[in-house]
């Protein structure tokens, strides 16, 4: 098994957003190979503390190796990012100096044809970040009828072939490989006429439908107000506009920026938090391939 090594996305600019202090106590969301969090515990030394949350046991453990030289200071917590706020509760934590949350798949999931998320390795179709939970891929692609799955790779992966691949998929079934289910779909497309793969959309739509991402990113963000301090600070990093469009939405909402105004045009929404990003904040030439379509968007607690 490939060991689970991963190049953090967006690492110096997160760390100077978030302006982590000594005696802060901080937490990544999303943990993967522990990058953000080693920068964090790097930051607010000597005393401050940062907690981790992963749903992959592989990525727990791999962080919390790299991490283990922090003693105290790392706590990892198995744990979806929507359920931040019982993670912090079993830790007895109340609110939070700092976090952050990198959104999407990490780079050992990809590279790792067991896992089953890429069509660029042929494995079993999986794509479960928490290898317990109930449906994979392969129950969706198998299982669902030919309407409801081109209504979710239209939804989720915004692919506008989504009933000719749909009715290509129920034909081919069953399906039990990502090999397999990619040319299943590049023939339903004809073939490759875009810049990316044919298949690329729908193993996306794929992916986020097995993991929940997006239900997951509306509990983070509708929880996100009361798990920091005041003065607090969120980074939520993004890779699609789907994701983005939610960030950008409810950061702004938060911010009383798309609250009902008066006659001044003064806004009639309180404002539990102020936008230290105006706009994203993107890769400025990192050489990470998968920092290319990240967005960043920081908000403060007031």
């Amino acid at each position: 098994m490939t060991s689970f090594q991963h190049e953090t996305v967006l690492g110096p600019e997160v760390c100077a957003l978030l302006a982590p202090r000594d005696g802060g106590v901080y937490l990544d969301c999303t943990l993967g190979g522990g990058g953000h969090a080693e920068r964090l515990l790097d930051a607010s030394g000597p005393t401050g503390r940062v907690i981790g949350l992963d749903r992959d046991p592989a990525a727990l453990s791999a962080a919390s190796a790299r991490l283990g030289h922090f003693g105290e200071r790392f706590t990892a917590v198995r744990s979806t990012f929507g359920d931040l706020r019982a993670a912090l509760d079993e830790v007895g934590v109340t609110t939070v100096d700092g976090l952050v949350a990198d959104l999407g798949v990490s780079s050992p999931q990809l590279d790792q044809a067991a896992r089953g998320f890429s069509f660029m390795r042929d494995g079993p179709l999986d794509m479960r970040m928490d290898p317990d939970a109930p449906t994979s891929a392969a129950d969706l692609v198998n299982g669902l009828p030919e309407a409801e799955l081109a209504d979710l790779l239209y939804g989720l992966g915004e692919e506008r072939q989504s009933r000719r691949i749909a009715r290509a998929i129920v034909a081919a079934r069953p399906i039990t490989g990502t090999a397999q289910l990619a040319q299943v779909i590049a023939g339903a497309m004809g073939g490759p006429r875009e810049r990316i793969h044919p298949a690329t959309r729908s193993f996306q739509a794929l992916r986020l439908a097995v993991n929940d991402e997006l239900g997951e990113l509306d509990r983070l963000l509708a929880a996100l107000p009361g798990c920091l301090s005041v003065g607090g600070r969120a980074a939520v990093i993004s890779f699609h506009s789907l994701e983005d469009r939610r960030v950008k939405q409810r950061f702004r909402a938060l911010a009383g920026l798309d609250a009902e105004k008066d006659a001044y045009g003064r806004s009639l929404g309180v404002a539990t938090v102020r936008l230290v990003t105006k706009k994203a904040v993107e890769d400025s030439g990192s050489g990470n391939p998968r920092a290319r379509s990240a967005k960043l968007r920081v908000i403060e607690r007031v």
